[in-house]
C-alpha cells in the first residue's frame, strides 16, 4: 500500500468516545477510518458507552497484545486509556504505547504535546514518531461514596476551584457546542464567585507542611488545564517531578481579573501563587473535614475529594507523539 510507514508494523487498537466534542469524530468517522488505514493498515475499533469503559477497553487491548492504543476523544478519554495501560503494565508487565487523537471539551494534555489540529496530520505524526517514555501520576483520594479510591493520571490532578469547575462544565448543556476556552472560563468565574476558600495542609516529599487558605492546588505533570490555562508553565513530562501550584486566598475580584494571566503562563510571580516541586504530595483538610474537604479534579473529571496523596511514576508511560 502506498504511504505505508512505521505504523503499518504495529498492532493498533482505537478507543473512541463517540460523544467527545459533541460527537465530531463519530460524525467524521469514514474520514478518520480512512486515515487510520492509510497510516497503520488494519486496526481494531472499540467504542465507549459509559464512564470507565475506556479504562477497561485499554486493559483488554493491552492484554491481547496490541502494540499501540489510540485514545480518540478528550482529556477524560486519554486519561482513562492511560490508566488502563498503566494497570495492564502493573498486572502483566505488558507495555502498550499510547497515541492521542484529540477531540473534546478539554484537550489540554494534547495541547501540551503541540499535536497538529488536522486528523490526518496527527495520525501521520503518531505513525512516524519514535515512542518516548514519559512520567505519569497516581492519586489516592476519597470518592463520592466515601470510600478510598485510586487511579492514574497523565496531565494534572488538582483540588479546590478546579473540581467544582469540572462538575459544572461536565453538567453544562452547552458542552461540545461552544469553545472549550469560553466554557471553562465562564464556569471558572461563576464557580469562583460561589467558592468558599478552603483551609488545607500540603506536604511535599519530606518537607515541612505548608498550610494555606486556598482557591486551588494543582499537582502538574503537564502544563495546561481548564481549556487552555497554562497553570504550570515549567512542568516537564520527563523530569520525574511534579510542579505544585498553590493559589492562595485573596480578593476575588482581583483574582478573577488575574485569571487571564494563566492562559499565557504569566502568573509565576503573582503574590497569591506559590510554586513547589516534588515527587510525592499529600493534601489534607484542616479542621472541619466536611467544610475543607476540597473536590479533586483528575485530568478534567471530578470523582471525589481530599484527603489525597499524589505520587509521580517516572517514565511509566510509553507515548507516541
Amino acid at each position: 500500500m502506498s504511504g505505508a510507514g512505521e505504523g503499518q508494523h504495529l498492532k493498533v487498537g482505537v478507543v473512541l468516545n463517540p460523544i467527545a466534542g459533541g460527537g465530531r469524530l463519530k460524525r467524521r468517522w469514514p474520514e478518520v477510518a480512512a486515515s487510520l488505514k492509510k497510516h497503520f493498515g488494519d486496526f481494531e475499533l472499540r467504542e465507549t458507552q459509559a464512564e470507565g469503559d475506556a479504562e477497561r477497553l485499554a486493559i483488554d487491548l493491552a492484554a491481547n497484545g496490541f502494540d499501540l492504543v489510540i485514545a480518540a476523544g478528550g482529556d477524560g478519554t486519554a486519561s482513562e486509556v492511560a490508566d488502563g495501560l498503566l494497570q495492564a503494565r502493573a498486572e502483566s508487565g505488558r507495555t502498550a504505547e499510547l497515541g492521542l487523537l484529540p477531540c473534546g471539551t478539554g484537550i489540554d494534555f494534547a495541547r501540551g504535546l503541540a499535536l497538529p489540529k488536522e486528523i490526518d496530520a496527527t495520525l501521520k505524526r503518531i505513525a512516524e514518531a519514535q515512542p518516548r517514555t514519559v512520567d505519569a501520576g497516581r492519586i489516592c483520594y476519597i470518592d463520592d461514596q466515601g470510600a478510598l479510591a485510586s487511579r492514574h493520571f497523565i496531565n494534572i490532578a488538582s483540588l479546590g476551584l478546579s473540581g467544582a469547575t469540572d462538575r459544572a462544565v461536565n453538567a453544562d448543556k452547552r458542552k461540545g457546542r461552544m469553545s472549550a476556552k469560553t466554557l471553562f472560563l465562564w464556569r471558572t468565574v461563576v464557580e469562583f464567585i460561589r467558592y468558599r476558600f478552603q483551609h488545607v495542609r500540603i506536604t511535599v516529599d519530606e518537607g515541612a507542611p505548608v498550610e494555606a487558605r486556598m482557591a486551588l492546588v494543582a499537582v502538574a505533570n503537564g502544563r495546561f488545564f481548564g481549556g487552555g490555562m497554562m497553570i504550570a508553565p515549567d512542568a516537564e513530562l520527563t523530569d520525574g517531578q511534579f510542579d505544585i501550584v498553590i493559589l492562595r486566598a485573596a480578593g476575588k475580584l482581583k483574582l478573577i481579573w488575574d485569571i487571564r494571566l494563566l492562559y499565557g503562563g504569566r502568573h509565576r510571580n503573582h503574590p497569591a501563587i506559590t510554586i513547589l516541586r516534588g515527587r510525592k504530595v499529600v493534601v489534607e483538610p484542616i479542621g472541619d473535614a466536611e467544610k475543607n474537604g476540597a473536590l479533586v479534579d483528575i485530568d478534567g473529571e471530578s470523582p471525589g475529594r481530599i484527603p489525597a496523596t499524589f505520587e509521580i511514576l517516572p517514565g511509566a508511560l510509553t507515548l507516541r507523539y
